[in-house]
């Protein structure tokens, strides 16, 4: 079970990721990605932001670097601190048609954010609301809006059983004491 990528987003687009804070005083932004690999992003390369309150700007990278577990990005006309926090929250989207076709069993975290979750006895769980990459494997954050549960799910072919995206649904076998 591999899969990558976060948000659905209208319009042929999608997430890659969300701007979450400002690194240092010169304008550069910590990004959150939400995909994995990240896309191939370059210098000169412009992006789509969507900002929190839904406006949209299109911005041109000028460098970018990875950092930990994310990756800074310094955008042309960006640079302040103050700049680069006026851009929290904002999601970095690219367009579907621009990420690599998966192979049989891999899917777009952009395809089972959402999906309803039902255990193997047609007991419903919840929705996936998140997706938290690991080292080995993915764990699926399943809440259940209904009793406020949250199930932490992980993402391999023992435990996920079935994954029907045109049926928005996933059937997990539960290991004991989950």
């Amino acid at each position: 079970m591999k899969s990558s990528n976060r948000n659905k987003v209208k319009n042929g687009f999608l997430s890659a990721g969300r701007i979450v804070g400002a690194h240092g005083i010169r304008g550069e932004v910590k990004v959150h990605p939400h995909t994995e690999p990240m896309p191939t992003f370059e210098a000169g390369d412009r992006i789509l932001l969507r900002h929190a309150a839904g406006s949209e700007e299109t911005l041109n990278i000028v460098k970018l670097r990875p950092h930990k577990r994310l990756i800074l990005f310094t955008f042309e006309g960006v640079t302040s601190r103050d700049g680069a926090e006026a851009l929290n929250n904002a999601e970095i989207l690219i367009k579907r048609s621009a990420l690599p076709d998966l192979e049989e069993g891999e899917y777009y975290w952009t395809d089972i954010i959402g999906l309803d979750v039902f255990c193997i006895n047609e007991t419903y769980l919840g929705s996936v609301e998140s997706v938290i990459p690991t080292g080995s494997n993915d764990v699926y954050v399943i809440k259940n809006k209904e009793n406020g549960r949250e199930t932490l799910v992980p993402a391999i072919h023992s435990v996920i059983t079935e994954i029907d995206i045109e049926k928005s649904i996933m059937r997990v076998d539960l290991p004991e004491g989950l």
